[in-house]
């Protein structure tokens, strides 16, 4: 009896055991498919941003400098997606109410020489008798005295400042403008009776350097962007740093409307092969030195031969444009007006005929597909806008 029961114990024994055992497989199996699952869901958890990561620890860090700006984060970025107040009224004046002077300046002035100068070879600086200074831009290629033309038109109609007074006109020697320069003109090898466009003369200019934001290892500005910078820079030098970039937001905006290649599109198409070209001065951008506004130079592949070459390049366009989300409010309005009337090529045409009777026989209006696609490049500009608008605009 008592080896039966012994046996018995054993054997009760071992049942629990392996009751234990399967209880703890199971407790096992059940913790180990949690731990998995939680880890996988944990990997496929949309990272945070290194944008909005900085602004979180610069939150926990409660800088001063930050805290000061946030206090008016209405003044520099306001609604989420535009400029504030205090950074527009930092933006230098520029050029936007100098064109009726200029356009004066040429139907009355005398030019007494023709020097070299003004960027390419058939250029001219062209000096007037009281010592005023013109560009003159000679191109045997009517397109790109169309497109230096209807560019600055553009960009008149969206209100920018940032391009220098300029008309078009002929090389006439029986008009006081060119009278006196026969021998200059023979010397440039100019033809007579050709269109030109003459820009009002600009000294005391800088190069200008493409921001950090917009080089290839981020190439992004959105409000967190601007906090993030202002948390980052000395006080002093945080409104400089935003007016500069107020000035950008709308150079990439006409850039892509023009579909101008000559500026940072070069430098963005170039970077495979030089990773460096991207810290080098900006192509046909300049920055004055005395009121840091940046000058939009040379657009004579605006609206036409930009156009013509879109398959190669618009994926640069785009990198641009898609990572804005910053405006000026100014242009944006523009933009959402230009958007609704769909009259962009009306108001181009207007200025032509009003600005342009001298050469209306010798240079064509834009033609109609170039206006078919700038409405598009509205288009594509107003969505992005819309965009931004839905991503980052300020809670209420």
């Amino acid at each position: 009896m008592p080896a039966y029961s012994d046996l018995e114990g054993r054997l009760g024994a071992k049942r629990s055991c392996k009751n234990l055992l399967a209880v703890i497989v199971v407790v096992a199996f059940v913790c180990g498919l949690t731990i998995g699952v939680s880890f996988a869901l944990w990997c496929l958890k949309p990272r945070e941003t290194v944008s909005e990561a900085a602004i979180r620890s610069v939150f926990l860090n409660n800088s001063n400098n930050f805290v000061s700006f946030v206090d008016n984060v209405g003044e520099v970025v306001t609604g989420g997606v535009y400029w504030g107040r205090r950074v527009e009224a930092a933006l230098p004046a520029g050029y936007r109410h100098q064109q009726r002077h200029w356009e004066d300046v040429l139907e009355a002035g005398v030019g007494v020489k023709l020097e070299r100068g003004c960027g390419r070879m058939q250029n001219r600086l062209l000096v007037f008798g009281d010592g005023t200074k013109g560009c003159v831009r000679y191109r045997q290629n009517t397109d790109q005295i169309q497109g230096e033309l209807f560019s600055f038109y553009l960009a008149q109609v969206l209100q920018l400042p940032n391009l220098a007074p300029s008309c078009v006109t002929i090389v006439d020697l029986k008009q006081p403008l060119w009278r006196g320069l026969s021998n200059d003109i023979a010397a440039a090898q100019w033809s007579a009776n050709k269109p030109v466009v003459v820009t009002q003369y600009i000294d005391n200019l800088l190069s200008a350097t493409i921001p950090q934001v917009f080089k290839p290892n981020e190439r992004h500005l959105n409000k967190y962007d601007v906090l993030n910078m202002s948390s980052n820079l000395p006080q002093e030098e945080q409104m400089k740093s935003f007016v500069e970039l107020a000035q950008w937001s709308d150079l990439i905006i006409f850039d892509y409307l023009t579909a101008n290649l000559d500026r940072i599109v070069n430098n963005l198409y170039n970077y495979q092969w030089n990773v460096n070209i991207m810290d080098a001065p900006a192509h046909n951008l300049a920055k004055k030195a005395d009121t840091d506004l940046l000058v939009f130079l040379d657009n004579e592949s605006g609206l036409l031969h930009g156009y013509r070459l879109l398959k190669k390049y618009e994926v640069y366009h785009n990198l641009l444009l898609e990572n804005l989300c910053v405006f000026r409010k100014s242009t944006a309005d523009v933009i959402k007006r230009l958007k609704q009337k769909g009259d962009v090529g009306r108001l181009l045409r207007d200025m032509f005929e009003r600005n342009s009777d001298i050469v209306k026989d010798l240079l064509p209006m834009l033609p109609d597909k170039s206006v078919k696609i700038l409405n598009e490049r509205i288009d594509k500009v107003y969505g992005q806008i819309v965009k931004c608008e839905a991503m980052f605009a300020d809670e209420t």
